[in-house]
């Protein structure tokens, strides 16, 4: 992030970009597109991340893919970022942290994705591992919308509180820079209508979905997150994947650059 930026390019091979990019809706598609996307990346941003389930529906050939994938993008000095979105409790959770975080396994990312309807303590398997960990707070689909803004007997939202039991782990991390558990807070919606106070997110790293093709603007970051817009990752994918593959380089160029304005 240092070098590069926040920014993070998402690979996203479904259906219709494959068939954008002339390549077929199969495993070798996958491939093709997700190391030119790679490619393309090394060296201009610091993140990529790919969604596990548009290679896991190739079954065991997608997730041959994505290992590749995964040892290419680290292999060329990119953070890796699965988008998984895992949640469970004892040995199946610890089953994930070894899957996504592990040392050795064959799909190790630096940081995975995560679901904490069982409460953030369930997760504990995965924020112990040598990783990072993004977990679901705020999202920007409207069926979440209800359940993601009720409110406990505090008046705090549960959104509001995912991010305050986060924030407490956060505290008592070692150093000053931006801690190794972060939360999941979509773009499209401002931060004041989650219930989640800025104060919560100073040390709390936030993968925020929702630039680009979604609607939200990169140079709306600020307005979008306001003192909290330093520690946000920012995430691009159908807006640079939908350049095409004679495209995807000056995309990523352009979205750098509104960023950077």
């Amino acid at each position: 992030m240092d070098a590069h930026g926040p920014l993070c390019v998402g690979i996203d091979p479904h259906a219709a970009l494959l068939g954008l990019w002339g390549l077929g809706d199969d495993a070798a598609g996958a491939r093709e597109l997700a190391l030119r996307v790679v490619e393309a990346a090394a060296g201009r941003v610091g993140i990529v991340k790919p969604q596990v389930a548009f290679f896991e529906r190739f079954g065991a050939s997608g997730y041959a893919v994505l290992e590749e994938v995964i040892g290419a993008a680290r292999a060329a000095g990119l953070l890796v970022i699965a988008d998984a979105k895992r949640g469970d409790v004892g040995s199946t959770m610890e089953a994930y942290a070894a899957a996504w975080l592990g040392e050795g396994s064959p799909l190790r990312a630096d940081a995975m994705t995560a679901v904490a309807f069982q409460g953030l303590g369930s997760l504990e398997a995965a924020i112990a591992a040598d990783g990072g960990l993004f977990v679901l707070a705020a999202t920007s689909n409207p069926e979440g919308r209800a359940l993601q803004a009720s409110r406990d007997e505090t008046g705090r939202t549960v959104s509001a509180q995912l991010v305050h039991e986060v924030a407490q782990r956060n505290t008592g991390a070692p150093g000053t820079a931006l801690a190794d558990l972060g939360v999941v807070i979509g773009a499209t919606r401002p931060l004041a209508e989650t219930g989640i106070d800025p104060r919560d997110l100073a040390r709390t790293p936030i993968l925020a979905p929702g630039f680009g093709a979604q609607g939200a603007r990169l140079d709306e970051l600020d307005a979008l997150f306001g003192a909290a817009a330093p520690a946000v990752i920012p995430t691009v994918s159908r807006s640079v994947l939908g350049a095409g593959a004679d495209g995807v380089r000056a995309a990523i160029a352009a979205h750098g650059a509104e960023l950077r304005r």
